[in-house]
């Protein structure tokens, strides 16, 4: 799996807390970005959510669910959350070497903010066809943001410096920055919303809730 600008964070536990306050910028000034902003914390779902991602477990250690950037060595490396209750289907859908055992599967299961517990659905990602959901309509060019790249960068950069929130990818595009973190309920969004100003950052989230 490869992802532009990727920016690869580590991850804890949930509900989201204001760390420091800050005076939201103006969407598109370029200009004064408040540093040192506060950071949320980790959010748990309430309910079953999916991922889509490489399962990677190396020799005497849990599994891990990396759903965001993969090293592209043999065998690949990775980062993500813990996957609680994981066992290796019998598919014939991973591969094992050099004592890291691998393979890129949908998940279903609970999200408590810090680890990730295995569900009943395990499909493998070359057979599962996934309900996608609608289009963000920022992503279409017609409706591109105002915000100026300088501005955009500088977010980026402070995202980046989250420590509490796994931010697995980001990159700026159509005037926006998007920013894909493990879960969001729209806490997060609203918390860079009042940070930033609207319209700046997009959110979203690698885990998705099960209608």
């Amino acid at each position: 799996m490869r992802v532009p600008r990727a920016l690869m964070l580590a991850a804890v536990p949930a509900v989201l807390l204001l760390a420091a306050c800050a005076t939201p910028a103006d969407p598109g000034a370029g200009g004064d970005v408040v540093p040192g902003g506060g950071q949320p914390n980790p959010i748990a779902a309430s309910g079953v959510v999916v991922g889509q991602g490489t399962v990677l477990q190396k020799d005497g250690e849990e599994a891990q669910f990396c759903l965001g950037a993969i090293m592209e060595s043999y065998p690949p490396q990775c980062s993500g959350p813990e996957l609680v209750g994981w066992e290796w289907p019998d598919d014939g859908m991973w591969e094992s070497a050099s004592g890291v055992t691998w393979g890129s599967y949908a998940v279903s299961g609970t999200w408590d903010g810090e680890a990730f517990t295995r569900g009943e659905m395990v499909i493998p990602l070359a057979l599962y066809d996934p309900i996608r959901p609608e289009p963000d309509p920022r992503a279409d060019p017609a409706n591109a943001g105002d915000n100026s790249e300088e501005l955009l960068l500088r977010v980026q950069e402070e995202l980046a410096a989250w420590t509490e929130v796994t931010v697995l990818q980001s990159f700026p595009e159509n005037g926006y920055l998007w920013a894909t973190v493990l879960y969001d309920d729209g806490t997060i969004q609203a918390y860079l919303d009042e940070i930033y100003g609207p319209d700046v950052v997009v959110v979203q989230s690698a885990f998705r809730d099960v209608p």
